[in-house]
């Protein structure tokens, strides 16, 4: 971010960029970090706020039925080790220890990842990270990699239109899960990264929007043999567990 703003000036782009929800979370300010000039406020918390008062414009982000499955056949967790794309591999990874038996506190298995959303080629959709299901409840997991230096307000917003996107109903279908488990997005991000420092600091508008959303962040921490997983612990400090 080559300049500062206002929050004028932050609220002039969010209103701008409002006509189309569906690719909210992609604009640059959700990723903005630092203060307005003015008013000192983190730039995220004046997005987020804005948010809260407007959950009814990210609740009506259209729909999209993707016609065939959205279980793709061949996904088994095979990558290519010199790949650099660290975020598909910290996946396929942790799928395959599912698939071999593996469980992860909290979140049950991961059943599934890069799981598509996109039902035409001209879609305006991206892909579910991982999905994640303990006997209850699918999650919807949006990643980041640990040295990801974007927002927590991106991550929750990116997970949540993804939410919005799919067709809840088919995709508990396919995936063969009982027509009565709640689904939820939640941010999956590693101890220590960026977005999940935020969790550390004062961030009332954040805290705010992700309740409302029924966000709960889970934390990924890198093991001798492998990822362990734990949910978001905060005291009352407001100091996120590390």
């Amino acid at each position: 971010m080559a300049r500062g703003y206002t929050r004028t000036e932050i609220l002039e782009k969010i209103e701008a960029s409002a006509r189309d929800m569906a690719t909210f979370y992609q604009q640059d300010f959700v990723n903005y970090r630092g203060c307005t000039l003015d008013t000192g406020e983190f730039y995220t918390e004046v997005a987020a706020e804005w948010c809260c008062s407007h959950l009814d414009l990210l609740d009506a982000i259209p729909q999209i039925t993707r016609e065939t499955s959205y279980k793709t056949p061949g996904h088994d967790g095979t990558y290519d080790p010199a790949s650099c794309r660290e975020e598909e591999i910290t996946a396929m990874q942790m799928y395959r220890y599912c698939a071999d038996g593996g469980s992860y506190d909290g979140i049950g298995k991961i059943i599934d990842y890069q799981t598509p959303l996109k039902n035409r080629r001209t879609d305006t959709a991206g892909k579910i990270d991982l999905l994640a299901y303990d006997g209850s409840c699918l999650r919807i997991l949006e990643m980041k990699k640990a040295d990801s230096q974007e927002t927590m307000l991106r991550c929750v917003l990116e997970g949540f239109t993804y939410r919005k996107t799919v067709d809840g109903e088919k995709l508990l279908r396919d995936f063969e899960l009982p027509a009565d488990t709640k689904i939820e997005a939640c941010p999956f991000v590693f101890a220590g990264s960026g977005p999940y420092l935020e969790l550390c600091e004062e961030r009332p508008h954040l805290r705010k929007l992700m309740d409302m959303l029924h966000s709960r962040a889970f934390l990924i921490r890198k093991t001798e043999d492998g990822f362990a997983v734990s949910a978001e612990a905060v005291c009352r400090c407001g100091k996120a567990e590390r």
